[in-house]
């Protein structure tokens, strides 16, 4: 008979189901059936699941919360001889211990933690899936939009801000290649500009055709291309009307430190 383990929360169940698998595998897998039965929030659901337990057989493993479903069940695996494991319960008490607090009993709590990690996975995933213009569409859906001429830090920027929990594309700015016409009808502050002195944007262009075994003398890096990628991104900036940060001799937490005030003084977005 294959071995069964029921787990059973308050909240999702995920804890326990991953304690279970880690103890498993020391067995090889241990070939065992793992059922996890989440949101159990009465007692007489409490009732049903340790008399199957009883039945099939199988032990409980269990990560509850509230004070009254936790005594129920160990009261009720006692009552039929079913084996029953806390997962979390004793850690708790040792903390409280320790710490000499009242844990708040309140299921649920890690993912509300967990939140945030996946909202800064999913602002990850979206700066990689719509850099550097790959996808314009991306325009719609982020938190900002950052544009500029190449090598102005837009990458590194909008990397910063995903770890910050913002959405933020970013739009390489080209006069041989017109603007998405989205960003003319954007909020302006929802658009943030970054502009470079040229002296330094071409000591970084000449550094950058180096590193991929290029002729410094270039013309991405020549000054004359320079002048001419700047005038013609201050020109859509303009028109669009968007804040416009001089990103020059400034570190990328310097420059993200500015964009996080301008979106969090925005209408919402962001936030």
């Amino acid at each position: 008979m294959q071995p069964k383990v029921y787990v059973v929360s308050d909240s999702v169940g995920e804890t326990a189901e991953f304690v279970v698998r880690a103890a498993a595998s020391q067995f090889n897998g241990g070939n065992i059936d793992i059922r996890t039965i989440p949101y159990v929030n009465n007692v007489h659901h409490i009732k049903e699941i340790v008399a199957e337990a009883k039945q099939e057989p199988a032990i409980i493993a269990y990560t509850l919360v509230l004070p009254e479903l936790r005594d129920a069940l160990v009261q009720e695996t006692v009552n039929l001889g079913v084996t029953a494991v806390d997962i979390m319960g004793p850690m708790v008490e040792a903390l409280a211990n320790m710490l000499d607090k009242t844990p708040k009993m309140k299921p649920g709590l890690l993912h509300k933690l967990d939140k945030e990690y996946f909202r800064k996975v999913e602002a990850i995933e979206f700066a990689v899936k719509y850099d550097d213009g790959k996808d314009p569409r991306g325009i719609n859906y982020a938190d900002v939009v950052i544009i500029g001429v190449s090598r102005t830090g837009k990458t590194p920027l909008c990397m910063y801000l995903a770890h910050k929990r913002v959405k933020a594309t970013n739009i390489p700015l080209v006069p041989e290649v017109a603007a998405p016409a989205d960003l003319f009808i954007l909020p302006p502050k929802k658009v943030i500009g970054l502009t470079i002195k040229p002296e330094q944007l071409n000591e970084i262009r000449r550094e950058r055709l180096k590193t991929l075994g290029l002729k410094s003398g270039a013309d991405y890096a020549s000054m004359e291309r320079i002048l001419k990628e700047l005038d013609y991104a201050e020109e859509i900036m303009r028109k669009i009307n968007c804040p416009i940060i001089d990103v020059t001799n400034k570190a990328v937490e310097e420059t993200a430190s500015k964009v996080l005030e301008i979106v969090n003084k925005g209408d919402g977005y962001g936030k």
